[in-house]
């Protein structure tokens, strides 16, 4: 038996087996085998981005900000990039110079 996912339109259907769903999906876009999501997550109302491959299965997770969710949908990796960079840590090198 299939499980039906309820939603906010309404109560499931009496024919199946209703799980309440923490996650809303908001957008689904393909472009050859990378597959992005869009999602809203309901209880904590923040939405996230979900980036898979797959071919490979291979893919990454991240949080957006509700301002930049439709930006970040078309260009993850981008978002992504720029996450990774604001939590890399530079450290300066010193040379001593023996005179």
């Amino acid at each position: 038996m299939k499980r039906k996912i309820a939603n906010d339109d309404g109560p499931c259907p009496a024919t199946g087996e209703c799980v309440s769903a923490p996650t809303r999906e908001l957008a689904r876009r393909l472009t050859g085998t990378v597959e992005v999501l869009l999602l809203w997550h309901r209880e904590t109302d923040r939405v996230g981005l979900s980036v898979r491959d797959l071919a490979t299965g291979a893919g990454f997770h991240l949080e957006v900000a509700s301002a930049d969710a439709i930006d970040a949908f078309y260009h993850p990796y981008a978002y992504a990039a720029k996450r990774e960079n604001s939590h890399r840590v530079l450290r300066a090198e010193t040379t001593i110079v023996d005179s």
